[in-house]
């Protein structure tokens, strides 16, 4: 399995799996605990790694939101629950998942152990949402950290992928309107807000997906060769753990 094979097959899973933990109702019990809704609590809780700063930054770090409802969001939010507080709670979150599904997975300790080696390798330049939760404190058990590191590593390239958008002359909107146009309404936006989406915007998201795996690529080569094969069916193990 070469670099771009383990990429081609590990990120499309770590990208969907690496959010399990979102909207599920744990999650949002614990945020309506402190007294924010679901999307209140993704919001803050993805953001509160930035720290108390002011929207556009959580907007610059996030992309794809319409300015005025992460604004409100973010607003409301902060005035409720300090933000790296919310932050801390999210991943906290993150970890109890991980606890109540991953625990059965086959060898997930050694599925860790190569997850640090990847997230160690990580270069979180001009990527602030990855570098903040990167830093947030790492659950001491195995099967809490392995969906910490699902999360952290689906930011990683999320990240990376915005900064890919903006080098294509892309902006985040379009792109979200590409990949996920069933989802745009839960980002703020209406019917008019559609872009055009023609054969140029379809080829530039085609070029800011290679150059996305290009920066991506040195983290997930520092797997050895014997290392990549269970790393990727560990994380099949985990995605049908968390999906079933």
């Amino acid at each position: 399995m070469d670099d771009q094979q383990l990429i081609d097959t590990a990120c499309p899973i770590i990208g969907e799996i690496g959010a399990a933990f979102y909207f599920v109702p744990a999650t949002m019990a614990r945020g309506s605990e402190l007294g924010l809704d679901a999307l209140g609590f993704y919001i803050m809780g993805r953001g509160g790694v930035l720290g108390d700063v002011e929207p556009p930054v959580v907007l610059a770090a996030f992309g794809y939101f319409k300015q005025r409802l992460l604004e409100r969001a973010w607003t409301s939010g902060r005035a409720i629950i300090a933000p790296r507080a919310a932050g801390q709670a999210y991943m906290e979150c993150c970890a109890e998942h991980g606890r109540t599904h991953l625990a059965g997975v086959p060898d997930l300790a050694a599925f860790v152990v190569a997850a640090e080696k990847v997230l160690a390798a990580c270069d979180g330049d001009s990527l602030p949402l990855f570098a903040g939760i990167a830093a947030e404190p790492a659950a001491a058990d195995v099967p809490g950290r392995a969906m910490q590191l699902l999360a952290i590593l689906r930011e990683y390239r999320g990240s990376a992928h915005l900064l890919a958008l903006r080098a294509v002359g892309l902006d985040s909107k379009t792109a979200h309107h590409v990949k996920r146009p069933n989802d745009t309404a839960m980002f703020g936006w209406k019917p008019e807000d559609a872009p055009v989406i023609d054969d140029a915007v379809h080829a530039k998201m085609a070029e800011a997906e290679a150059l996305t795996d290009r920066l991506v690529r040195p983290a997930y080569s520092v797997l050895s060769i014997a290392e990549r094969v269970p790393f990727v069916e560990t994380l099949h193990a985990c995605k049908h753990a968390l999906t079933t």
